[in-house]
């Protein structure tokens, strides 16, 4: 790799070499104990004599910036010394300012945002995490090392932007069979997350003054990508069938939801109001987003149809992810889109990233085709199931003076609504000294008035730990109350 330095006319040439590298040792650029070009080396990809370039090594070892290493070469010597650096522009100072301070004042719930082991709790009941230490590690090698082999032998041109064809196959075969989505290949699009497949779909549908349906309380990241798109986000009260389909405004073009297990509530959408948002959805003319992020992990009653199987005028797109069920860092996810909008959100999501990186798209492929994927999900289910228990018995036991649960059938999180006075502010502080991570639902509420409320996730915390955590909440409580 060549060292940049640039040489302009034909006048102090050493000069020039020996300023442009004392002030990238200087600034940084060049770091301590890095090897700088053999003389010889340099001079030729300059295009100078080594005369010229050894008469700069020579000032700067002078100057104690560079030292030689006999059989070894010539190496940077002196750490960076302060040097006063010309004023910058400011996000304030710059056309786009405002805007700018719009993003900046923007910010994710706390029980959604990145936590390091430093600042973790030893107990934390964080929500979308699913569950650690039982990802199948070799499983996923061995498809991985597949990826990799495929990717070997392809001829290293940019892939479909749609997806691998294997991919859209695979999850073609598994949302119809744990989901009864109607769909084939054809209707997937692979995309980095669920986010990005919420942010396509904005992308096409969505213009400065457009107007958006969204839940509240309801998820946040969906809601700050509409209005980043210029929308006009409208706030839709949910009750306890879900979304309250009759306050969904005239001139809606978009509507978000999660019908299998509304986001942060709970409780499933009933079949009598998914009739009634696809009704009010044909009357608009409207798209409608499913967003069916952990409906896999379902514990009671019978399974309910997906809002995309009971559509028959192509109105819903369901988005999905693998973050919930395997690994957030995997960054797959997929969108079954409307014929009406897949052609245009597959144009926009080639401008934005061109496509999914291939390796990580066949190692899924392979993992769900081998089975392993409904393997680990039958295996998460069962630890799930122990964990909701736990708290179930305690909310219906030692904590019921306080908090009562709100009813939920699948997922890995549940919400208790308070029944008593409570200092919440107080209570999660409280609870911090303790290492209990405890969140309320306040920033998930949008317009509606939030009611106090904790959230319960239980992937991240440990089974055994459960009934240590919220024994320790049961002792704050009672000196709350004292």
């Amino acid at each position: 790799m060549e060292l940049h330095i640039v040489i302009e006319g034909s006048k102090d040439l050493a000069g020039q070499v020996y300023r442009q590298l004392r002030d990238a040792i200087q600034s940084g650029r060049l770091a301590p104990g890095e090897q700088v070009p053999p003389s010889r080396l340099l001079a030729i990809q300059l295009g100078l004599s080594r005369k010229t370039v050894s008469e700069a090594y020579s000032r700067l070892t002078l100057d104690k910036l560079l030292v030689g290493r006999t059989g070894s070469g010539t190496f940077v010597n002196a750490p960076p010394e302060p040097k006063s650096k010309p004023k910058r522009f400011e996000s304030g100072d710059l056309a786009s300012g405002k805007l700018i301070a719009h993003w900046l004042d923007q910010s994710f719930p706390l029980l959604m945002r990145h936590v390091g082991p430093e600042t973790r709790s030893q107990y934390d009941f964080m929500g979308g995490i699913p569950v650690r230490r039982q990802f199948p590690q070799e499983e996923w090698r061995q498809c991985v090392l597949y990826g990799l082999r495929q990717i070997s032998e392809s001829c290293g041109f940019y892939a479909e932007t749609e997806g691998l064809p294997a991919l859209r196959e695979a999850i073609a075969r598994h949302v119809s069979f744990s989901r009864g989505v109607q769909c084939t290949a054809a209707d997937v699009l692979v995309t980095n997350g669920a986010q990005q497949a919420l942010d396509l779909i904005a992308r096409v549908l969505v213009e400065p003054g457009s107007v958006v349906a969204v839940e509240d309380p309801g998820y946040p990241p969906a809601r700050m990508l509409f209005s980043a798109q210029g929308a006009r986000v409208e706030s839709v009260p949910v009750d306890s069938e879900g979304m309250r389909v009759d306050l969904i405004p005239d001139g809606t073009r978009l509507i978000y939801a999660t019908p299998a297990h509304q986001f942060p509530l709970g409780m499933p959408m009933s079949p009598a109001r998914r009739a009634a948002l696809l009704a009010r959805a044909r009357e608009l003319r409207a798209i409608v987003i499913e967003d069916d992020y952990d409906s896999e992990f379902r514990y009671e009653g019978r399974p309910m149809d997906s809002l995309q199987s009971m559509d028959q005028d192509g109105l819903v797109a369901f988005v999905g992810t693998f973050s919930k069920s395997m690994n957030p860092e995997l960054r797959v996810g997929y969108v079954i889109a409307p014929p009406s909008i897949l052609r245009a959100m597959t144009v926009v999501k080639g401008l934005s990233d061109w496509h999914t990186p291939t390796m990580t798209q066949w190692a899924m492929a392979r993992f769900i085709d081998e089975g392993y994927l409904q393997k680990h999900i039958r295996r998460c289910h069962g630890i799930y199931v122990a964990r909701r228990e736990k708290l179930h018995a305690a909310l219906n036991g030692t904590l019921k003076p306080w908090m009562c649960a709100v009813p939920t059938t699948a997922g890995f999180h549940l919400a208790a609504r308070m029944t008593a006075e409570v200092d919440m502010t107080q209570l999660l502080r409280l609870a911090r000294r303790v290492d209990v991570a405890l969140y309320t639902l306040d920033e998930f509420y949008y317009r509606v008035k939030p009611e106090p409320a904790l959230f319960f996730g239980y992937g991240a915390i440990e089974s055994l730990d459960i009934e240590t955590a919220l024994g320790r909440v049961k002792t704050i409580l009672e000196e709350l109350g004292n």
